[in-house]
């Protein structure tokens, strides 16, 4: 996996008496797909997911509501089989079980999952943990546990998350400035409103129904992708 030089950062922002292991780069912030399954109506999730990856997608994180974690385990083994293939990281939203049991390259959490700390002795210390930020508080923190990776939005309105809470491209920045950590923008992000993050100090973006929702998948991904190295490249 390619190594990030650590974002220069203010002393009194972060603690310079911690050092961390980049596990993850800010190529793979990319451009990172979240799926969705109900978009998977004449075609199944492993097959949306392969035609993501061949599209070229950098990170993949599997995101699964309402189902047991038996049925859970079961889609992500199948789904770990295919970003393995494709050498893209591979992580499972807010469950740490899951994780464990396929042995995904790590899990995703937002500020009421689990803790990053108890996290990190369940999985330890070669996992990528990821974290939901929207503060530069919040992402202070998560560095301090032990995160290795931002996500943080929405920065446009989005129908995946109906609790979402916008923010502004300056709180985008400044959450960004604040940890030597990657970050991808989320939130709304598609190929007609991506240009309007030109400029901005993430990594990539994180996209769901961008690349999900579309009838050729590999050819949304392809578009995204240099929308996304352009802006980000």
């Amino acid at each position: 996996m390619m190594m990030l030089t650590e974002r220069e950062t203010a002393d009194s922002e972060v603690p310079q008496n911690k050092e961390q292991k980049m596990k993850v780069s800010a190529e793979n912030m990319r451009l990172y797909a979240v799926t969705d399954r109900k978009w998977c109506i004449e075609r199944t999730l492993e097959q949306q997911t392969e035609d993501a990856l061949k599209g070229g997608i950098t990170f993949l994180q599997l995101r699964e509501k309402n189902i047991s974690d038996e049925e859970y385990i079961e889609i992500a083994g199948r789904i770990k089989k295919l970003t393995d293939r494709y050498n893209i990281p591979f992580v499972i939203n807010d469950n740490i079980k899951v994780a464990m049991a396929v042995n995904a390259d790590g899990v995703h959490l937002g500020q009421n999952d689990m803790d990053i700390r108890t996290a990190r002795k369940l999985l330890g210390e070669n996992k990528i943990i990821g974290a939901t930020a929207k503060t530069p508080e919040q992402a202070v923190k998560a560095y301090n546990d032990g995160a290795d990776y931002l996500g943080t939005g929405a920065v446009f309105a989005t129908s995946t998350k109906s609790d979402a809470v916008n923010i502004s491209i300056e709180q985008l920045n400044e959450v960004c400035r604040s940890v030597p950590l990657p970050v991808t923008a989320i939130g709304g992000i598609n190929e007609n409103n991506a240009y309007m993050l030109k400029g901005c100090e993430a990594d990539g973006i994180a996209v769901v129904s961008a690349i999900f929702s579309k009838k050729n998948i590999i050819e949304a991904v392809r578009n995204l992708r240099n929308i996304s190295d352009n802006l980000f490249g």
